[in-house]
Parts: C-alpha cells; structure tokens; sequence
C-alpha cells in the first residue's frame, strides 16, 4: 500500500526541507508521491526544497497566489496525491525509521479495519513526549478555556488536549493532532475532505469528528514517532494566529453545537474572553500580548457576519 505526503507551506524557512529531507530518508519504498501546496510564501523555503537530492521521491509543488488557507491547501494536494493512504504533515515536523511503516502496517490489519485516522508519538527538541491529543470540544470545555480554568492545577481535565495522559501507550482517541495525520484516502473522499470554511486551526479536529460519526476510530500509536517542533509558522503573526484560532472555535460551534450552545459559546468568546486574556496578560506582564490579543478581537468583530454566514451553510 502506498502513501501520498501533502505538505502545506507558509514561509516555513529550513523546515520544510528539513521536513522533506526526512521523507526521502525514511519513506522506505511506501510513498507514493509528495506533493507541496505553498500559500504565498515570501522566504526562501521552495529554493531551499528544490536544492534537495529528492531523486527518490515524486515530488510535486503547487504555487499558490494567495494564501488559500491550511485547509483548503490540503483539500487542493490531496486532489493530486496519489496513495491508497493520505499523510497530512506539518513542514515543522520530521519523520524517523519507523515513522510511515509502522502506522501503514497498523492500518493494514484486519483487526483494525474501522480505523480511519492514524496518529504516532510527536517529540520536540529534548526529546520530550508531544500532548498531541485531544478530546472532541463541549460548550465547557470552550468556555474553561475561554476564561482560563483550564490553567488551574486539578482543573486540567477541561483542557481540550489531553494533557493528563502521557501519550506513552496506544489507545483510541477522539483526534489525533494535524501535524501528523494519516488516514484511508478513501474515508477522506467520502467525508468531502476538510471542511474549507475553517481557515486554519479545528479542521483536523472536524474531520476527526466527522469520521467517528461515520462509525470510523482514530488511534494514537505509541510505537512509532516522529519529532514536531511546534508552534509551526503561526507563531510569527500572533494576534493573526489568535484571531483564526477565535473564528474556527465560532464556525465549530455553529456547526456542531446547538443553536443555545453556539451563541453561549459566541457570548463567552466575545464579552467574556478578551478580558480574562488582558488580565492573564497584565499578571505575566505582557503589554505585547495585551496588543496583540485587542487585535485579534479586533478582525473577530469585523469578520463576525461572515462567520454567521458559514455558520449556516
């Protein structure tokens, strides 16, 4: 069985040859061709991937004159990926030895045939175990995060991502994070792929949804890894990083809540939730991240009615 990479790009500088680097080392004859979508990148990233010796690979990069967003790039590389399994992986992550044949020959049990979503073991730069899986969201678990009791010791469990569990065993889980997601090219056709109207941030999450209401499993495997640095490129326009992340929690909501639940999640996120970050930010005194976080309120406001309209598609 064959696996097509889709790597989405935005000014990910070294990493994404990095990242490309380590596919041609360790795709071990299972890859069936890696495709590039670059969202208007400005740095120099595609040269630095078209210096690489990727003669073992089919490698295919897709311009694109604007940025299209994360989940529309990975709807656009799936279309030309070709694989009876589709990897969806972060130019900020690298694979290792065991990283695609492992998860590919999970998969390829009968036993585990109603598993659609594949996720593996994510390390950082010491080594350390990545909390890469998360619970799917209720309003509550929305709104602990709103107004940061989720930062409280013995409160932990509202966090979304699993931080209580040490990620050092195989088990199913709600979702698996994006970084690296692997799953059946044929679950994904017919689940339309990502849902477009998430910019970027929850659109794995929807899909992992999506996928457990269809009657498929995610698992996280503990026996593979791969490292992930984390924070990716988003890191570099923070009250943008925020405000996306604000809107996919909106558009999820509308989408999957009730409709009480939906606009109680808009009432907490909107009235409630700049001032709790602002007081968060004045205590670690972070005047930067007080700007940044009006900011991205900011685009949230002025964007508000085209989040009502996605909402209700």
């Amino acid at each position: 069985m064959k696996t097509g990479i889709v790597i989405v790009n935005w000014n990910a500088g070294a990493q994404l040859s990095d990242c490309v680097a380590s596919v041609a080392r360790y795709h071990h004859g299972l890859v069936s061709s890696v495709i590039i979508v670059d969202n208007a990148s400005t740095d120099d990233s595609l040269a630095r991937v078209e210096a690489l010796n990727t003669s073992g690979l089919q490698l295919q990069i897709i311009r694109n004159a604007t940025n299209r967003g994360f989940a529309s790039a990975c709807n656009q590389g799936a279309e030309l990926a070709d694989g009876d399994y589709l990897l969806f992986l972060n130019p900020d992550a690298r694979l290792f030895e065991n990283s695609l044949s492992a998860p590919i020959a999970f998969l390829e049990q009968t036993a585990n045939r109603k598993v659609g979503i594949v996720g593996i073991q994510l390390t950082d730069e010491q080594g350390l175990i990545a909390r890469s899986c998360a619970r799917f969201p209720t309003l509550g678990i929305f709104a602990a995060h709103a107004i940061g009791l989720n930062r409280i010791p013995g409160l932990r469990h509202l966090n979304m991502h699993l931080t209580d569990w040490a990620h050092d065993e195989t088990r199913a889980v709600n979702h698996v994070i994006g970084a690296f997601y692997l799953m059946r090219r044929s679950l994904f056709e017919s689940l339309s792929g990502f849902d477009e109207r998430f910019f970027v941030y929850l659109e794995d999450l929807d899909l992992s949804l999506r996928a457990s209401e269809a009657g498929w499993r995610s698992v996280y495997l503990a026996e593979a890894q791969a490292f992930h640095a984390g924070g990716g490129t988003s890191c570099q326009v923070k009250a943008h990083r925020l405000f996306y992340s604000l809107r996919s929690r909106l558009i999820y909501g509308f989408k999957h809540f009730r409709p009480w639940q939906a606009w109680a999640l808009v009432f907490v996120t909107m009235a409630v939730e700049p001032f709790a970050r602002t007081i968060f930010a004045l205590i670690g005194g972070g005047l930067a991240d007080v700007r940044n976080t009006w900011r991205a309120y900011g685009m949230l406001f002025g964007d508000f009615r085209k989040i009502l309209e996605n909402g209700k598609q």
